[in-house]
């Protein structure tokens, strides 16, 4: 064979060797060997990043600057800084799942805007679209305090209460109350409400009073709308609700019971005290006379609650018939006057913190109780009203 074809033979066998065989493929990208980055490097260039230190019982609370409690103490993800659950603003009531960022790491403006929308929502709060109305409140209001003091002071009008002028300190108020509210499970209602399991509107009337209910007069109805106007507009009264485990409404009642209730169950003592765990300060002076709020929430008999452990339930109707009695209970739905503490005003030292008062009347014919300031009251001071007094010293009038 000559050797041209001999050499052709062969090309067409490594040209058909080529065809048949897998072509070789080139090392891709992910089976390459990775090369690690060091952590000064990843540092530098994270956002944040979680490092775990080896001891962290000397970890202590930012705002009040306690390392108890240590169950309550949330780890900032980012400052890796320490803050108790009850010392945040707003409360957390819940450990969050995942990570967490304290308010200063997780942007003070992105959290400003979040929880002033969860608050106008949450208050339900209106556009002022009534300044001509406004207006005539005002002037009404003005008209009265151009009046003789001696008059005033004869007649103990009720004054409105003054909301404070800036803005962010209203939300930061009605934030506190907020914050109360959700930890404890209830809605906000500034009325009565009637439930179908309760007892219904029509069992409210004042002519069922045991002797008679005083009327609230046509000048304290119009400082009363007045004031739900303001409130219905974002412009709450100056006061916040705080946490102190060491005082709460009917406080030391419940320690003289928690001895017993021990036998039962320690999670109710534990429950109970969550609930007596919250109590209510001034955030500017209140003048003496000046309304505070409405006591609120679900209209009941009393016959139905002999046995209920609600810690703030107050008289609405003495009924000429027991039977017919009625209570206000604050346990699914309230206000600011939840979480304002009664005292003892039997001894001299209840009698000195006492500085408001409830008092029940009758507005267009229905039960109301009214929360009225019974002397000055600083800024700071808490707020304390007598639980065990009224019903028999003014059981049906109102105090002068």
């Amino acid at each position: 064979m000559a050797p041209a074809t001999i050499m052709a033979g062969a090309r067409r066998l490594v040209s058909s060797r080529r065809r048949t065989e897998a072509p070789r493929r080139r090392p891709s990208p992910s089976t390459l060997p990775k090369k690690l980055r060091p952590m000064s490097e990843i540092m530098a260039r994270a956002k944040y990043a979680v490092v775990e230190r080896a001891d962290y019982s000397d970890i202590i609370c930012e705002q009040c600057g306690s390392g108890e409690r240590p169950g309550e103490l949330l780890l900032c993800d980012k400052c890796d800084k320490g803050f108790h659950m009850r010392c945040l603003r707003p409360i957390v009531v819940r450990i969050p799942i995942g990570s967490w960022l304290c308010p200063k790491c997780s942007g003070h403006r992105r959290v400003r805007t979040f929880s002033q929308k969860r608050i106008i929502d949450f208050f339900k709060i209106q556009k002022s679209g009534d300044g001509k109305k406004k207006c005539n409140l005002s002037q009404d209001t003005r008209k009265r305090r151009r009046r003789p003091l001696v008059l005033l002071k004869k007649r103990r009008r009720l004054l409105p209460f003054i909301p404070s002028e800036d803005p962010n300190q209203r939300l930061k108020q009605m934030g506190t109350l907020a914050s109360a509210l959700t930890a404890m499970q209830m809605e906000f209602s500034d009325d009565l409400t009637y439930s179908s399991d309760m007892a219904p509107r029509s069992a409210n009337q004042a002519k069922f009073e045991n002797g008679g209910m005083q009327v609230l007069s046509r000048e304290d109805m119009e400082t009363l709308e007045l004031c739900r106007s303001m409130s219905r507009r974002g412009e709450c009264p100056p006061f916040i609700v705080v946490f102190d485990s060491c005082e709460g409404y009917l406080y030391h009642e419940i320690i003289c019971t928690a001895a017993v209730m021990l036998l039962n169950c320690l999670f109710s003592i534990f429950i109970l005290i969550m609930w007596c765990s919250y109590t209510v300060e001034a955030d500017a002076q209140i003048k003496d006379m000046t309304f505070i709020a409405e006591y609120t929430g679900d209209v009941d008999y009393i016959k139905n609650r002999e046995n209920d452990d609600c810690d703030s339930m107050m008289t609405l109707l003495l009924a000429t018939n027991p039977s017919e009695s009625l209570v206000i209970c604050p346990d699914k739905c309230g206000n600011i006057a939840r979480f304002i503490n009664g005292i003892n005003n039997h001894t001299p030292e209840g009698k000195k913190k006492q500085n408001c008062k409830c008092v029940r009347y009758s507005v267009n014919g229905e039960c109301r109780v009214l929360l009225v300031a019974t002397r000055d009251i600083a800024k700071g001071e808490r707020l304390y009203y007598d639980y065990n007094g009224y019903e028999h010293e003014y059981p049906t009038h109102h105090f002068v």
